[in-house]
């Protein structure tokens, strides 16, 4: 049985479908549905019991939301998606690498692909579930989608995680703060610290009281506290789901409404610094056709050779489960 909240049918709706009721889906569509990210919200899990308690659960508070919820155990409760994000899959547990989920979260994707896209053909596919990278291009192959439209948040979050970091650091508000996590989501990934700056100033330049704030040591640690920081909070509450939420409400926003963003996200490469077949973030701009293409943003030879490391790293997966 589909749980359904009042919803105004007189005019076509923007439709969000969160695929996986659990704490990162469950907590996407809550994020969705408070900052309205699209008209309509749709929760689907196989596990009937717990998805309509979640369904009814944010139903019960939609008198103060600019958003309407649905949803249920039938994989129909998707149909007519815009963007349809896939948070399913086995979770991370302490100690486990993302990369460690590929096998299982692989064969979990091939199954329900095909399903998603019957009932939405029209819709974005976003991938949330880990490894994200890795099951960007098992979804696109999967589909046969072009790359545009199957994607995955990739390190928007991470970004947003170093952001933060960096705001901490040099006490000013974070909107100032402009710098990129790219490559791999996980263990490999790393700041274009080249390009990071403060409100123009280029981020080793910054200082207070006449003193560089951004060591070199300062900004290894940075970068391994933000790429490290998912661990410590499994660790601490079993899983990370509110940041992500957030993130991907965020980017429900740039994909349905106009104009174009440009945002760190995952898609299958084809000769970006010579990479290609493989999915890894970089900056991309962002429509309502999904991801338009990769910004060409300057990176140093280090950096190229770091992004080249990480898609080796996941072209190595991607062989393994092959």
């Amino acid at each position: 049985m589909t749980v359904m909240s009042t919803f105004d049918a007189t005019r076509r709706a923007s439709k969000i479908s969160v695929v996986g009721a659990g704490s990162v889906g469950s907590s996407l569509a809550y994020a969705c549905l408070i900052r309205g990210s699209a008209d309509l919200v749709s929760l689907y899990d196989i596990a009937k019991d717990k998805v309509e308690a979640e369904v009814a659960d944010l139903a019960h508070g939609t008198q103060f939301t600019p958003a309407s919820v649905m949803g249920g155990a039938d994989v129909h409760d998707t149909a007519a998606s815009d963007v349809v994000f896939i948070t399913a899959g086995a979770r991370q547990k302490p100690g486990q690498t993302r990369l460690d989920l590929a096998g299982v979260n692989a064969n979990i994707l091939r199954s329900l692909m095909p399903q998603l896209v019957e009932q939405s053909p029209n819709a974005l596919f976003v991938l949330v579930t880990n490894p994200c990278d890795v099951l960007t291009v098992v979804a696109q192959q999967a589909t046969g989608l072009p790359t545009n439209r199957v994607f995955s948040t990739g390190t928007m979050l991470d970004t947003s995680r170093l952001r933060w970091l960096i705001r901490q650091w040099a006490n000013v508000e974070q909107r100032h703060v402009h710098a990129t996590i790219v490559g791999e989501h996980g263990d490999s990934e790393f700041p274009l610290w080249s390009t990071a700056n403060i409100s123009g100033v280029p981020i080793r330049d910054w200082t207070v009281d006449g003193d560089r704030v951004f060591t070199e040591e300062v900004l290894a640690d940075l970068a391994q506290e933000a790429a490290f920081a998912a661990y410590k909070i499994i660790e601490g509450k079993g899983a990370t789901n509110y940041a992500i939420g957030l993130t991907g409400a965020r980017l429900a926003e740039a994909l349905l409404r106009p104009g174009r963003s440009v945002l760190p996200l995952s898609s299958v490469m084809t000769d970006v610094h010579g990479i290609s077949g493989v999915a890894l973030s970089m900056p991309c701009i962002v429509s309502r056709d999904g991801i338009e293409g990769v910004v060409p943003v300057v990176m140093d030879t280090e950096e190229i050779a770091s992004l080249k490391a990480s898609a080796e790293r996941l072209r190595d997966t991607l062989s393994s489960i092959a």
